[in-house]
Formats: structure tokens, sequence, C-alpha cells
């Protein structure tokens, strides 16, 4: 069972750019979006999957079935791969959702809920050494008091009704953006629950409750952890 994390934060608040300290020898990005990544040389260290380049490290897809079959083909085929980012996530049931707008009906909440379920337990049946980072999205929402509350974004109630997203994790970060005295900002992540959010993690996994926005420290923080 690979280890699973997830990861919400709104768009600009820091969530690709935490990749950029991973080893690309030893990553692999599943970009949904089929965006560029926001640091200097990724171009350098980051080339297209193919069947003419079998050794890339990353791949296009928004299709929930083809990013199972990626997950499973690096699992099973690319031993010298540690760290399986999908970025972003929410995009996935985003894009099928604009695909079906027109159907009438809740069959198309029923499967993207599936399809979401599917794919964030892939990695359970994936091997022991791999890290699985799914970077989301974050939504406004209620809890059952009325007050705010900051949750991974889903598409439609029926989704939330059937299947909380972040009850699949036992490792929920949230990025959080904290303008300093000065007159700059620090990019971090939150590692607790702060009352308004749906961020958790293990008890003692993290000496702080908000750490640096960096994968590799989230990921050297586990290992050091499962000891």
């Amino acid at each position: 069972m690979a280890q699973s994390v997830l990861i919400v934060g709104e768009s600009g608040s820091g969530k690709s750019t935490s990749i950029e300290n991973l080893d690309p020898r030893e990553t692999f990005i599943i970009n949904v979006a089929n965006k560029p990544l926001p640091f200097k040389g990724w171009k350098s260290k980051y080339t297209l999957y193919s069947k003419e380049t079998p050794t890339g490290n990353m791949y296009y897809s928004a299709k929930p079935d083809d990013i199972i079959t990626c997950m499973t083909y690096v699992s099973t085929k690319r031993p010298e791969i540690k760290s399986i980012v999908i970025d972003d996530f929410q995009f996935v049931s985003g894009f099928e959702y604009m695909e079906k707008a027109l159907e009438k009906g809740y069959d198309k909440f029923t499967r993207i809920a599936a399809n979401l379920s599917k794919m964030a337990t892939a990695p359970i049946s994936l091997r022991e050494d791999l890290f699985v980072f799914f970077m989301n999205h974050v939504e406004v929402s209620q809890d059952m008091d009325g007050d705010r509350k900051l949750k991974a974004k889903t598409i439609g109630k029926m989704v939330d009704n059937a299947l909380t997203l972040e009850g699949l994790f036992s490792i929920v970060l949230f990025c959080k953006v904290k303008k300093e005295k000065e007159g700059g900002v620090r990019y971090l992540f939150e590692t607790r629950n702060n009352g308004e959010n749906t961020c958790k993690s293990p008890k003692g996994m993290f000496d702080n409750s908000e750490i640096p926005n960096d994968l590799l420290l989230v990921k050297n923080a586990i290992l050091e952890y499962q000891k």
C-alpha cells in the first residue's frame, strides 16, 4: 500500500510550487490540466511520457481510468519512481462534469463520485515505497452549526453526501499564505485542524502547526514517523 497525502489550497497558494524540491529522477507528475509548472527549469526536469520516451516523468490526462492506469504503470514498471503527484486532482471531476453538463438527472454525479473514490483509493494497491500526493483546490462550506468551513473542492452536494474526500486520507494538509510585517509573504502548509478546515495529520508527525510548503519536507517527515 502506497502512502497517500491530500494537499488542499486555493489557486496561487503554493500547491504546485511545493513539488519543486522533489527529486525529478524519483518523481512522476500526472498533470491533469496540462499546465506549466510554476518553478524555474521545470521543462529540463520533467519530460512527457510516451511510447517514444518511456523514461518520461510527466503524463497529461483528465480521464479517471487513464490516471489509475498510469499510477499502476508507475507502481509496477518504474521502480525508480518514489513519488507520484496528481496536479490538480479536482479538475478530473470538474472536466467530467462539464462533459456531462447537459445530461439530466443525477447519474452523472453518481459516476463522478464513483470515479473520485476509485482514484483516491487506488494507492491501496500500489507498492509500499510509493508516495501519492493529490493536489486539490479548496472550497468554502458550512458545518452543522452553520459556521464557515474550508474543505476539499468537489462537484455537487450528492458527491459530498455519498463521499467525504478527506475521509479517504490520514494526512490532509492545507496551503496557507502568510503576510509578513516587512511586506512579503510566506507559503506554508497547515498540519493541524484550525477549527475552520478539514486539515489533519497523525499525532506527533509534525512538530509545528505550520511548515514550509515543501513536499520533500512532508515526505521526509512521514518516513521518519514510520521508522
